[in-house]
């Protein structure tokens, strides 16, 4: 049980069963990073099997840094600095583009260098969206009938960084994120009129942007024919059903997978969960996707219970980003959608995602804060947490 002092200086009790859900993904994707890229860590990186884990190690303790000041920063201070936290995003996206900083790997340019480190900044975008959505809708939530003071706003920043990040070569990430922007639109009440509108718009241009890549339309076609290019665009994802389908019903047990060694290129990231898949059966996925569940039933609950709009809005924006990430990532290693870009949360190789997993997640937290005590009674108020 954590506790926190509220604004009238009542004492506030966060929800101590997120926070064990959260420090438990974290550990199990720190354990499976290892058993998935020791081997091919061992063979790149001089010997050192720790290469993966020691530097997600990094990122995970400053990850759960920034996690405790989430989880007790006055979320009204936090909004006095949203237009700052969205130029921030700006720039950081806009500095993929600069020679020297930005770093352009395979032809996209999505992440800059940090010292030793990169950071890729579409996830700084992933906070911070949600985050100036909830607010602004809060702030308009009288408006949402007036399309230029009430709707323009919002949708002028998201289709922003959409631009941006699909200008870094990241298309998957650019519809993820709008996706889940939209989500945040319905969610404040936008009406239907202006879905209908943008699907004619969006879904179009969606398709042209795929038709205009080689490499998407690739990855398109190896979804729908996979035959087509076996040992080309589709080789990643067949390798990766595969392996997940090898691990059978009990698994091979953590750390005894063996196509991890070569079977699935880059295994450490984008398709951990085959590796994870590999070693722990399906006994493992399923427990796997309930401790997932668990952890979007406890967010989405803190959301609905808490007050005001703009925390409901933002603990489920928060959640949604996360929870739709790890599903569109599964379904990616088990070949039911076309390939993407998107990694596992808390499991994949990747500092920036896990740091700003956890600040999110702490921010979630947050919102499910409630007086310890009832003002009225002084006594211990089970309205919330009582008989869970």
């Amino acid at each position: 049980m954590g506790f926190s002092v509220d604004g009238a200086g009542k004492k506030a009790v966060f929800d101590h069963a997120l926070v064990v859900c959260i420090v438990l993904l974290t550990g199990a994707g720190l354990v499976m990073l290892y058993s998935a890229s020791y081997a091919f860590a061992e063979n790149w990186y001089n010997g050192d099997r720790w290469h993966f884990v020691s530097r997600q190690s990094v990122f995970a303790a400053f990850g759960f840094v920034f996690f405790v000041i989430a989880v007790n920063i006055n979320l009204e201070t936090l909004r006095g600095s949203i237009k700052f936290l969205v130029m921030v995003a700006i720039i950081l996206c806009c500095l993929t583009f600069v020679p020297g900083i930005g770093l352009n790997i395979n032809g996209a340019s999505r992440w800059i260098g940090i010292g030793g480190f990169s950071f890729q900044p579409s996830e700084f975008v992933k906070l911070v969206l949600p985050l100036y959505l909830a607010h602004i809708f809060d702030k308009k939530k009288e408006k949402m009938d007036m399309f230029a003071s009430g709707i323009l706003p919002p949708t002028l920043i998201t289709a922003l960084f959409f631009t941006l990040i699909l200008l870094q070569n990241n298309f998957s990430t650019a519809i993820f994120i709008a996706s889940n922007a939209l989500f945040v639109f319905f969610l404040a009440g936008v009406k239907k009129r202006y879905f209908v509108s943008a699907s004619l718009i969006f879904l179009p241009v969606s398709f042209l942007l795929v038709l205009t890549k080689e490499h998407r339309l690739r990855r398109l076609i190896s979804f729908i024919w996979p035959e087509w290019e076996p040992l080309g665009a589709g080789y990643q994802t067949q390798a990766s059903v595969v392996t997940v389908r090898s691990g059978g019903f009990w698994g091979k047990g953590i750390g005894l997978g063996t196509r991890k060694i070569e079977s699935v290129p880059e295994i450490q990231s984008d398709f951990i969960f085959s590796a994870f898949s590999e070693e722990g059966g399906f006994i493992g996925v399923v427990i796997f996707i309930l401790v997932f569940a668990f952890f979007a039933w406890r967010g989405y609950r803190a959301a609905l219970r808490s007050d005001g709009m703009f925390k409901r809005l933002l603990a489920c924006g928060m959640v949604n980003m996360i929870v739709t990430q790890a599903l569109l990532n599964i379904a990616v290693v088990s070949g039911a959608v076309p390939a993407t870009g998107v990694p596992l949360p808390f499991f994949s190789a990747g500092g920036s995602s896990l740091l700003i997993t956890l600040i999110m997640s702490g921010i979630v937290v947050n919102v499910s804060r409630v007086p310890a005590f009832s003002a009225s009674e002084g006594k211990i108020d089970n309205g919330v947490y009582g008989g869970l």
